[in-house]
């Protein structure tokens, strides 16, 4: 077994404000994703807990309980892809399916903003839980993943296409990147509520968190090891190098992390990283800050209302007013029909 190695903190202090010990320096905490490096099994990843933001998301619209935790799978898997964006642009994951929750959308706007909202059908999603039979796979049925990154005009979407056939968010995720990245990639993810004392009472608040793992390595010879699939070599390649069993070693260690791990403000993404990886030596870097932030606009609504014909003006007013609610924040926008009088 190697010898313990430091934990390695970048952009937290100056060694003139102090000498940073696990447990001392400044955590990212909730809201923030954590990049980190672990360099001798040639692995780099995004660990993150959502707190207060992802309550924020979740209790606006009150859902019930099985479709908030599935939104909020979707939440932590969206920021932990969209955040590693290195332009100017949003990452997208959309589900479309036959199930009693057909649609999950979550939007990741560079460089921090998300917002995210479910669809439901109220009579099939509570004839299930009555039934006991709120599994993912219940509840998603068949259909399709969509990952796609938009760059913006000008440019060409990039798009992933996952089937949905019984799998759940993680094993969705695991299959597009290896079928698409091409990469060896391993998530973790964990939705629960947290019941916290207040004036009040007692206040129950969502929360979630994940992590993410890929094999990155920049020798040649790692890029064929037997352990990994899918590599650039031949059967008689592979037994020219000697066997490195990095990848199904950091396997081993995602393995023994805890559900409860990914979402304990008391352990942290630092710490957690710690407990994982302290005989090799982890690199974490300052934690990326993720916002419940909409895109929606009074001004954006005018511009597509303008583009209406007076038909669609009339056919869209009501009670003598048109009331546009935007799906993901809720907020509502209200309009006089005369301002769009041609």
């Amino acid at each position: 077994m190697a010898a313990p190695r430091s934990f390695v903190m970048l952009e937290t202090h100056t060694l003139a404000e102090h000498k940073p010990q696990l447990g001392e320096f400044g955590f990212a905490g909730d809201d923030h994703v954590v990049p980190y490096e672990v360099a001798p099994l040639d692995v780099r990843g995004r660990t993150v807990q959502l707190g207060p933001m992802l309550d924020a998301i979740l209790s606006r619209h009150n859902y019930p309980e099985p479709v908030a935790r599935l939104l909020a799978e979707a939440c932590v898997l969206t920021v932990l892809l969209g955040t590693s964006l290195k332009f100017e642009g949003k990452f997208i994951l959309q589900t479309r399916t036959d199930g009693p929750v057909d649609m999950l959308v979550a939007d990741f706007s560079t460089p921090h903003a998300l917002r995210a909202y479910a669809r439901f059908d109220a009579d099939r999603l509570q004839a299930l839980t009555a039934a006991g039979e709120t599994s993912q796979q219940t509840l998603l049925g068949n259909g399709v993943l969509a990952l796609t990154i938009d760059q913006g005009a000008h440019t060409q979407r990039y798009q992933g296409i996952v089937q949905l056939d019984g799998t759940s968010l993680e094993d969705a995720a695991r299959t597009y990147f290896r079928q698409s990245e091409q990469i060896p990639t391993e998530i973790k993810m964990s939705v629960a509520k947290l019941v916290t004392p207040g004036p009040a009472g007692a206040r129950e608040q969502w929360r979630a968190g994940g992590l993410l793992a890929q094999f990155l390595p920049q020798a040649p010879e790692r890029m064929r090891i037997p352990d990994i699939s899918g590599g650039d070599g031949d059967d008689r390649e592979l037994t020219d190098h000697p066997a490195d069993n990095s990848w199904q070693e950091l396997l081993a260690l995602l393995g023994t992390i805890e559900p409860t791990e990914l979402i304990d403000p008391t352990v942290g993404a630092e710490r957690l990283l710690y407990r994982l990886f302290h005989e090799h030596g982890v690199r974490v870097f300052r934690g990326v800050p993720v916002a419940d932030q909409c895109s929606c606009s009074r001004e954006k609504i005018y511009g597509i209302l303008e583009g209406f014909s007076a038909q669609e003006i009339k056919d869209s007013t009501e009670d003598g007013g048109i009331h546009v609610a935007c799906e993901f924040c809720s907020t509502q926008y209200d309009f006089d029909p005369a301002e769009f009088v041609k």
